[in-house]
This record gives structure tokens, sequence and C-alpha cells, in this order.
């Protein structure tokens, strides 16, 4: 019997994905460790039952869009929302990308970046930042002499935690006719935002998600802020109805809470600052964070440390293949972080 075969290399390549574990402490994939209020569920039952789910959504997703716009004070036809921030960067990268393009990351950065560019036959070209991994102008410098079509900038950055200077975005953006993707998908936890540079430069997009901030991981939203040209673009790659009416509804309601989802960013903020002053009284190097979560090198081997931590109920990301010797946490509840500050001093004994 004759079976199809995939593209070349597929087979090589291992699904993207975190170990989702039934731990007592899960802190390795960066999600808000609290829900919205309780309002925000209540308020999404009675949304979801006015949905008539046998038609289908509104393919524009108009009026998510134009609330999305309204609170970036961005104009809607430069505003576009898919099935989260990953989506968005996949459809950038098909309208921007492809065979012959190639696609600059300014490495250590998110890995799905590299790994859309090759799903949709881009050309992966990395430059190597050095700690701690700010853009300088020798960094902008290679990264023009490779000649991109796209370029991505992830501020704060996954994983080192780091935010970029918006000046050196906006001399990037200056300097090439490429796409400039900035992924903000941390920047409520810190760091200056890009998104003023896309009226004056209509070269950047500035992608976020409701993920991490808006604690709605589950729905699945994610937008971005671009130019109209750009958007344009994007509707033309997009899957027909690509965003469902209970995701258009969810992200509604949330925008209906934002005022609560704001509350809860200093709560994560301040177990990230409290996990900064903790991992060097343990004897491990914590890199400085504006994200939601700490890159940190244990002072002993990294992959037996995660395996320690894990035998205690406590998930972290194993970051040693994009930073050597590193382990990336989560700003959880105060309980969680109790659990693994506790779990990491036994391991370290």
């Amino acid at each position: 019997m004759r079976t199809a075969l995939p593209r070349p290399g597929l087979r090589d390549v291992e699904p993207y994905q975190a170990p989702q574990l039934d731990v007592r402490i899960r802190l390795n994939t960066n999600e808000c460790p609290y829900p919205l209020p309780d309002g925000f569920r209540d308020d999404l039952a009675e949304a979801v039952r006015a949905q008539t789910l046998n038609r289908y959504p509104d393919r524009e997703a108009l009026e998510l869009r134009s609330r999305i716009a309204a609170l970036n004070d961005h104009i809607v036809e430069g505003t576009w929302v898919a099935n989260g921030s990953n989506e968005v960067i996949q459809q950038l990268l098909q309208a921007y990308g492809g065979p012959g393009r190639r696609v600059v990351l300014f490495e250590p950065t998110y890995a799905l970046h590299s790994r859309l560019t090759w799903t949709t036959h881009g050309e992966v070209a990395p430059v190597a930042l050095d700690p701690p991994w700010r853009l300088g102008p020798g960094d902008l410098d290679r990264a023009l002499e490779l000649g991109p079509s796209v370029a991505f900038v992830c501020s704060p950055n996954n994983p080192t935690g780091n935010a970029q200077p918006v000046e050196a975005i906006a001399e990037l953006a200056a300097r090439t006719d490429a796409l400039i993707v900035v992924d903000e998908a941390y920047v409520e936890f810190g760091g200056e935002s890009a998104s003023p540079l896309v009226a004056p430069r209509p070269n950047v997009a500035v992608v976020r998600t409701f993920s991490k901030a808006f604690a709605l991981a589950g729905a699945r939203i994610g937008y971005c802020l671009a130019a109209p040209d750009v958007v344009e673009d994007l509707r033309r790659v997009r899957l027909p109805y690509h965003v469902s009416s209970l995701t258009q509804a969810a992200g509604l309601v949330a925008l209906d809470h934002h005022e609560g989802a704001l509350a809860i960013l200093d709560a994560v903020r301040a177990q990230r600052d409290r996990i900064l002053a903790e991992l060097p009284r343990l004897g491990a190097q914590a890199f400085p964070s504006e994200a939601n979560f700490v890159l940190f090198r244990p002072p002993q081997d990294a992959g037996r440390v995660w395996r320690g931590l894990l035998d205690r109920g406590v998930l972290v990301r194993d970051s040693s293949e994009q930073v050597p010797g590193c382990l990336r946490v989560t700003a959880g509840t105060p309980e969680e972080v109790d659990g693994f500050l506790a779990a990491l001093e036994e391991v370290l004994a």
C-alpha cells in the first residue's frame, strides 16, 4: 500500500508545543495566573447565549476591531484580529514572507517566529545578540546587510524578558522597506510600545494578544496595529470566517472588563519582581525582566534542576537550547511563587 509523502523535511521537525503536564504548579507558559472577575464570566455567558451559531460569524470582526482600535487610539482600517497573535504572525508571513524572501530574527527570541517562517517557506536569517540582548547600531547594520523582506523584534523579548529601545526599532524601519513586525505580547507588563511608530512608518506592524494581560489565553485572540494597506493584505490571506462568533464575543466582553484586567497586572509584576529578588539569594543568576516571567541560570545543570523541580510538582520552561544553562519561570500567584522558590531551594541544597 502506498502512503502519501509530506513536504521534504517535515517529519524531521517535532510539533511546536510546551509541556502541559498535570502538576501542582505550572509556570512554564506565561499565562496570567488570575482569571478575570466573576462578572466577566456572567457577562460572557450572556453573550454566548445571544449568538446565532447556525450562522457564520462576521467575517470582518468589525465590532471587535473597532473596539480594539478605539482602545489603542488607532484607525479601524489598520486594526486586525485573528486566533491568537500566532495566527496574526502567520498571516503576516503569508503576505510578506514566503519563498525567496528573507526573514530576520534577533536571537534568542520567540521560537515560533522561526517555525512560522519555515512553515510559510521563507528563509530564516538570524542575527545573534549578546547579553543583555539590547538592539544596538551594529545589530541593525548586520540585520540590514541580510536584505530582509520581514524583520521581527520581540519586545519585551521572550525568553530573555528585556524590552527593546523604540528608537532602535524606528531606525530599523527608517532604513528599509521591509515589514518590521514588533511582537508586543508582554508589553502591558513593561517596556515602551512601538505603536506610535505605525502611523509615520507604514512598514511597522505591532502585534499583541489577549492571552497575557487580558487573562484570556483560552479564547485565542490576537491583534495587530498596522497601516491599512497591511491589513488589506492580511484580508487576502486569511481563511473565510477565521474568527468565530464565540471568540469575537469573548473579546468584546473582555474589553468591557478592561479595567479589571489592568488591576491584575500590578499583582503579576509584584511576583515577577519578587522572583528577581529571591533568585540571587539561592545562587541563581536572574536576568532583568519587563515581562511576566524571569529567565534565570541556576548554579547547577539546568536540565537536572528542571527535572528536580518537576519531581516536586513544579513545571517551568527549559530554555537552555536558546540561552545555554537557563530556565524560565512565569510569575504566578503568591502561593505558586512560594512553591517554586521552596522547591528550587530543595533542588539546589
